[in-house]
């Protein structure tokens, strides 16, 4: 691409090219002039033609030998000493053969337009005043007003779009800046907040494959010990209760770098994955049961993002009421209606009281609780409430309604 940009911008080539071909227009008509009005002086003739195919010549190759500088540059030491060049040669032009006197309009564009206003404008003035001296000295019908007051206008005009151009690509240039300086900080911005989501949903899904996990261990385990030397058959019962903990853990994780699909979303549905939260935990306080209400036969596939936060959710509350409610018994029930799915966590425990800070709302050491369930029913747009009351028992519900799933599932 030139250094002046006509080749990525087609208005620019096409003013470029109007302005090259009245630039030769005016040289042929300056030539034609020459040749048939001008009497016939042998050497002189040839002479002068001579210098007119040099300008033309010189200022054709200097187009593309010496452009001129992109909207914001300085001009380069070639251009300058091309344009010079030019100038001085239809100097000598205007001296010898007047009609060379209208060449310099396509000058005042092509030439300076692209040189600095503190030295374009004055540069316009001198060719307008060597116009107006050639004319008035070549006028043969005695002082024609018109001769000073049109070249005058002409190059007034010419100097105004010039100064008005330059002042508008400065413009443009400058919000162009400023356009691109926006875009890369709003895309730095995003880039943070991606990070940012990207840490937190991270965070939240460690917290639900690996504490939990490791607090069921660490339970079971201390049941293990507790039992290893008056019910040795019993503690062998909570260690591979442990161990098979473990290795689900370990499947999760592997699955969790791989595809951040829950192992048991990728094996079964969300029916059959919260049957068996349920079924994982018999045996063990709290009783855990898991109920289907569904309406129109049976539940329908929901997307996998859905499913993944309400089976989350219902790993969370279940485990909330392990560790902190002292539950006796859980019920996880999943109704499905056609306004929306909605999982509901219910136990018996000692409730808390939602009005003031609570280590079941935020666990010591853990940063999670309901408020990582409450982000991960918002990220599907769903809700979450808690009703609850010490010693009330405490009832978790995550909705996510119709619109959304049907949302989810154009997007998939």
């Amino acid at each position: 691409m030139r250094r002046d940009g006509t080749e990525s911008d087609p208005d620019a080539r096409w003013l470029a090219l109007g302005l090259h071909s009245a630039f030769v227009l005016l040289l042929g008509g300056a030539v034609a002039r020459l040749l048939t009005h001008e009497p016939y002086e042998g050497a002189r003739t040839w002479w002068v033609l001579a210098l007119f195919l040099s300008f033309g010549l010189l200022y054709l190759v200097g187009q593309l030998w010496a452009a001129p500088p992109g909207a914001g540059e300085r001009p380069t030491a070639r251009h300058l000493w091309w344009l010079g060049t030019v100038l001085a040669l239809w100097m000598v032009l205007l001296a010898v053969e007047p009609s060379a006197t209208w060449c310099a309009m396509p000058l005042l564009f092509t030439g300076l337009h692209r040189l600095p206003v503190r030295l374009a404008v004055p540069l316009a003035g001198l060719l307008v005043v060597l116009v107006v001296v050639s004319e008035v000295r070549i006028a043969t019908e005695g002082f024609n007003p018109n001769l000073v007051i049109a070249p005058i206008g002409l190059g007034t005009v010419a100097t105004a779009v010039l100064v008005h151009s330059r002042r508008q690509t400065e413009r443009q240039r400058r919000l162009v800046a400023d356009l691109v300086r926006t875009r890369g900080e709003l895309a730095a911005s995003e880039r943070h907040a991606g990070v940012l989501a990207e840490r937190e949903r991270l965070s939240t899904e460690i917290h639900d494959l690996l504490a939990q996990s490791l607090s069921s261990q660490q339970m079971l385990l201390q049941a293990a010990r507790r039992h290893r030397r008056e019910a040795p058959q019993t503690a062998h019962t909570y260690v591979d209760e442990a161990a098979a903990s473990a290795e689900r853990a370990l499947t999760e994780v592997r699955r969790f770098v791989r595809d951040l699909t829950p192992l048991d979303l990728a094996e079964d549905s969300l029916v059959q994955a919260l049957r068996n939260l349920a079924a994982s935990e018999g045996g063990r306080r709290p009783l855990v049961e898991f109920r289907l209400d569904a309406e129109h036969g049976g539940p329908r596939t929901l997307p996998d993002p859905v499913e993944t936060a309400l089976l989350r959710v219902a790993q969370q509350a279940l485990a909330n009421a392990r560790e902190h409610a002292q539950a006796t018994r859980v019920v996880i029930t999943l109704t499905c209606l056609e306004d929306g799915s909605t999982v509901d966590i219910a136990d018996d425990g000692r409730g808390f009281d939602t009005r003031q800070p609570s280590s079941r709302n935020r666990p010591a050491g853990r940063g999670q609780g309901l408020t990582g369930m409450r982000r991960r029913a918002r990220k599907v747009g769903g809700t979450l409430t808690v009703e609850t009351a010490p010693g009330a028992g405490t009832v978790v519900t995550v909705s996510v309604p119709a619109a959304v799933r049907a949302a989810e599932e154009r997007a998939s």
